[in-house]
């Protein structure tokens, strides 16, 4: 797959912008489409002693309908010269990372009510991730399935966790001999993930949001190293800048954003000789909604 520039990226974000907040207007029940960036001096990527800043874009798109909820994030993200898009280059790595999500509500789609105690609704998820990066030394192009069972808690905001089954592979074509003997798509095991995503209102103006994976060890990785099991925090609190000054709710927030990630992609201290496998990263973060 050839790079992809990163204006065109950009233009593709905001044609896919576009076209989420024409549907969002057809058979939903309700919808928020956003665009965000985020900031950070403190990201680490596998094998890399360096901290990294990324610069993020994202389009986010979140709706309801009769049956159950969709959930779409892509990220573009740009490292500075400590994540090097190549040997000896100033630039740095250019990543987009898409992810899909759809969960069909089961009570709903039975017509039945399937609330007990803190659950107020029972789903299956499936969806997606895929991404592309272009770096000096992994190149990395995921593909990955997911799908499994939710459940909905009865909070103020949301709170769904989910137990999901995923089918992961990667066709790296990065420079180091390791990685370029492998020819075509390297499958993983099936692993499984324990995933909680939440957006809790704290006050008129102040909210709790992010999410939480539990990823199982995937087998061995494409040189036959054992991967470890993975942990990825990404919580924010986000205050609501434009009602405060009296305009409408949701539109203009800002906050601060923390990240921990630990066996980063599976990879391990011992795989990685102790450089880049786990990031804990401060952020700040800005989103417009429409």
């Amino acid at each position: 797959m050839t790079a992809i520039p990163m204006p065109r990226l950009a233009l593709w974000c905001l044609a896919l912008a576009a076209s989420l907040a024409c549907s969002a207007a057809q058979a939903v029940d309700w919808s928020d489409t956003a665009l965000s960036l985020r900031v950070g001096n403190a990201f680490r990527e596998p094998f890399n002693p360096q901290d990294i800043r990324k610069n993020i874009f994202s389009v986010t798109h979140a709706s309801g309908y009769k049956y159950g909820s969709t959930f779409v994030n892509l990220d573009v993200l740009q490292s500075d010269r400590n994540d090097p898009r190549a040997l000896g280059d100033d630039d740095g790595a250019r990543e987009a990372y898409l992810v899909y999500r759809h969960t069909l509500d089961i009570g709903k789609i039975r017509g039945s009510d399937l609330t007990f105690g803190a659950v107020r609704g029972v789903g299956l998820t499936l969806g997606f991730d895929w991404n592309d990066k272009h770096d000096v030394g992994y190149n990395s192009r995921k593909r990955m399935l997911v799908a499994g069972p939710t459940l909905m808690w009865d909070v103020p905001g949301f709170l769904n966790t989910s137990l999901l089954l995923l089918s992961e592979s990667n066709a790296p074509s990065g420079a180091f001999a390791p990685i370029s003997n492998v020819q075509g798509r390297y499958t993983y095991d099936l692993h499984t993930m324990l995933s909680a995503n939440w957006g809790i209102p704290v006050s008129r103006l102040w909210s709790f949001e992010g999410y939480a994976n539990f990823i199982a060890p995937k087998g061995t990785d494409e040189v036959g190293n054992d991967t470890g099991a993975e942990t990825n925090i990404d919580m924010q609190m986000m205050f609501d800048a434009g009602a405060a000054l009296g305009h409408k709710k949701n539109i203009f927030r800002i906050g601060l954003e923390y990240q921990y990630w630990n066996n980063k992609f599976g990879n391990t201290s011992m795989t990685t000789a102790g450089q880049g496998f786990r990031a804990t990263t401060p952020m700040l973060r800005a989103e417009y909604h429409f």
